[in-house]
């Protein structure tokens, strides 16, 4: 099969640019899943998009590539290079131009007047078996209505079509345009926009460019899309610890979740299966089909919105139960250290915080998976006076890595000693 830039299923590389090129621990050695002739055409796609932002490195196993992007010097996502090279057939293209020379001077025509004159242009440069039949015109009308590159507007039983003419400032949009490829989820839309206008605003920089997300943009539309249209969703996903390949799980979706310290996607949703709400990482989906439209969506969204209260970050605890985990940790603070009190009522989240005497506060919370706070809870070492949690093994971790720390670090004069 011939070498072509252009991919059809943009699925079938997400995981192997992942793997090979984000993370960059895996060589030609490790690619197992076709022939070396299918690892050197991904390669030359890959480079074709993202040649200027590679880079590699040589060891024993061989030659490692990754991505390299500086911002000085690369102030867009390269990753969206990979989204906007999907294959599209002669007829869709074909049929795309034909059906917007029907409408070039403006006219409002119904289905069977667009069918006929585009049959008519076919006819008169393709060849026969080129011609489409009614549906596929009729399917193609509702999605560039949809897509808003038409307008449509019934009169009568009538349904006409007309193109979508309205101007647009591109200038006006430019700088949000800009900002929201590289911040915003499914920022591939702003990308686009930026691709048409002659010139590009080059002029934000982060600290924290979280690039990755570009790569589950087609995960995250299926997602908002059942979302909008109260459908339950069917996805097909890999866990980490799970070595038996894909799994499928019927769920509804409720709410996603960014992570603002590392940029990581979670999907929060219902599962019918678990029969409660859990946590799915978007960039283990590697599917998402809509199935039928959910009844009971309040009702869910309800569930979803008292189950969300007692999330610290995106764990929802293991097992079917939803047994609450209680922790109280008491902090010492001086009088003049005002600013930790702050810092504790600016990041407690969902927990309580109260005053027992003057030195000492009491911060207590209800979660589903306490585990998750101990990198917070460690923050405080040196004022926390006591900790107590309902999951023993909370306490055991915090003051077992204490210990860990003191034989690595500590003297003599060591509280652990």
């Amino acid at each position: 099969m011939a070498y072509s830039e252009l991919i059809k299923n943009f699925e079938k590389i997400r995981s192997y640019m992942r793997d090979f090129y984000v993370y960059g621990f895996r060589s030609r050695g490790d690619f197992e899943q076709k022939s070396a002739r299918s690892y050197d055409n991904e390669r030359r796609r890959i480079e074709s998009w993202l040649g200027d932002s590679m880079s590699f490195r040589q060891d024993a196993s061989g030659k490692r590539v990754f991505i390299s992007v500086d911002q000085r010097e690369v102030p867009h996502n390269p990753l969206y290079r990979a989204l906007k090279a999907k294959s599209f057939t002669d007829r869709d293209i074909t049929l795309h131009f034909y059906i917007l020379d029907v409408l070039a001077d403006g006219g409002k025509l119904p289905l069977r007047d667009i069918v006929n004159r585009v049959l008519a242009c076919c006819q008169e440069i393709a060849e026969e078996e080129f011609l489409p039949d009614d549906s596929t015109i009729r399917n193609k009308l509702k999605e560039y209505a949809a897509l808003g590159i038409l307008k449509a507007e019934k009169r009568g039983k009538e349904l006409l079509y007309y193109r979508n003419d309205a101007p647009w400032d591109r200038e006006g949009w430019r700088d949000a345009a800009a900002f929201a490829s590289e911040v915003m989820p499914l920022g591939l839309i702003a990308s686009q926009l930026l691709d048409k206008m002659p010139e590009s605003a080059d002029y934000f920089g982060f600290k924290h460019h979280y690039l990755l997300n570009a790569m589950d943009s087609e995960v995250l539309e299926g997602i908002l899309l059942c979302r909008k249209e109260k459908k339950n969703a069917l996805l097909t996903f890999s866990t980490r610890k799970s070595k038996a390949g894909m799994h499928q799980a019927l769920v509804y979706p409720l709410k996603v979740y960014i992570s603002a310290q590392n940029g990581r996607e979670n999907l929060l949703a219902y599962s019918f299966c678990e029969k409660r709400p859990c946590m799915y990482r978007l960039d283990r989906i590697h599917s998402v089909r809509a199935a039928d439209a959910q009844p009971d969506s309040e009702k869910l969204d309800y569930a979803g919105e008292r189950f969300s209260e007692h999330l610290w970050g995106t764990s929802a605890g293991s097992g079917r139960g939803r047994r609450l985990q209680k922790l109280t940790m008491n902090i010492h603070v001086e009088k003049e250290e005002y600013f930790v009190i702050d810092r504790l009522k600016r990041e407690k989240r969902q927990g309580e915080l109260v005053r027992i005497d003057e030195n000492t506060w009491q911060f207590t919370i209800d979660v589903y998976d306490a585990q998750e706070m101990l990198p917070w809870i460690r923050t405080f070492t040196g004022r926390i006076e006591s900790l107590v949690c309902t999951d023993p093994e909370v306490v055991k971790r915090f003051y077992g890595d204490l210990q860990e720390m003191d034989l690595l670090y500590g003297g003599e004069d060591s509280d652990f000693s």
